[in-house]
């Protein structure tokens, strides 16, 4: 008989916006620095899921990756010894950190209702542990998505976390949520699943679009159930569309996150290297790096 889930893990702004910062960014700055400030990019935003990020992170100039564990096809490839030992050699040779890992296909495979998904959390948890990933991000999107107003979904996704927290734990691994809820609703989850291995993975651009007001929803989860954020603005360059993105800045510097600041944008002119590095020009101008 095929073990339940529980069964086996209990088993095994424009150009202009950019040069005119928000005071409150300028007096945090003044204040403590901006030493904090690391800055990675997600691999699927750079178009390759695999190896090939690295020199091309080295060459953009970035601090690090957010590297996907795999997907369906490749069988979660970075769950291979070998694959753990390529990507680690690499970061090495073109000095990048590992400071996430993602689980894109959590988007195609549910973590809700598909119960091959848990058990590829649990063993993601190793893996990110053996890279020195703090950070998983679990998604909700596509087939994946949690309802707004399921306390179905919601008491799903809140069962499965209470089983997977402790291992989140043990191995110093915090498990971010990145889907479409409001503050509150993810509240809600977090403080049912009752773990601070547990929480938000924000996403200014995806909350902005859904109508929530991103720097009210900030100040209301606090650097305690931030994780890290992803930065993007669409289609276009960052500060070229309609995100305040000092104001945004300012929030974080007013709740002192000190997490990594991680671009999950696009490449409007077909350059990943030229637009990238524009991208993370604004990024750090914005939090005087």
């Amino acid at each position: 008989m095929r073990p339940t889930r529980r069964e086996w893990l209990r088993g095994t702004a424009s150009a202009a916006g950019g040069l005119a910062l928000a005071a409150e960014v300028k007096r945090a700055m003044a204040a403590g620095g901006a030493d904090w400030v690391k800055v990675g990019m997600c691999d699927w935003s750079m178009g390759r899921t695999n190896l090939r990020a690295f020199p091309l992170a080295k060459k953009i100039g970035l601090d690090g990756i957010e590297v996907s564990i795999g997907n369906v096809k490749n069988d979660l490839w970075l769950r291979k010894p070998e694959m753990q030992a390529k990507y680690l050699a690499a970061a090495r040779k073109h000095n990048m950190a590992i400071p996430s890992m993602a689980m894109g296909l959590l988007n195609s495979v549910p973590l809700i209702s598909d119960e091959r998904a848990a058990p590829w959390v649990a063993d993601t948890i190793e893996v990110a542990k053996k890279l020195g990933a703090r950070i998983i991000l679990l998604a909700f999107f596509g087939r994946g998505k949690i309802g707004k107003d399921s306390k179905e979904d919601k008491g799903r996704l809140v069962e499965i976390l209470k089983d997977l927290a402790p291992r989140a734990e043990k191995a110093g691994v915090v498990l971010g949520l990145e889907n479409l809820l409001s503050a509150e609703a993810n509240l809600g989850v977090i403080e049912q699943v009752k773990s601070k291995h547990v929480q938000v993975y924000y996403d200014v651009y995806n909350s902005q679009g859904e109508g929530y007001d991103v720097v009210r929803e900030i100040k209301r989860m606090g650097k305690s159930q931030i994780c890290q954020v992803h930065f993007k603005e669409g289609p276009k360059l960052l500060g070229s569309g309609k995100i305040d993105w000092p104001a945004v800045a300012a929030a974080l510097n007013e709740i002192k996150y000190r997490g990594w600041l991680v671009l999950e944008t696009s490449s409007p002119n077909r350059d990943v290297l030229g637009d990238t590095r524009k991208n993370l020009k604004y990024l750090k101008k914005l939090f005087g790096a």
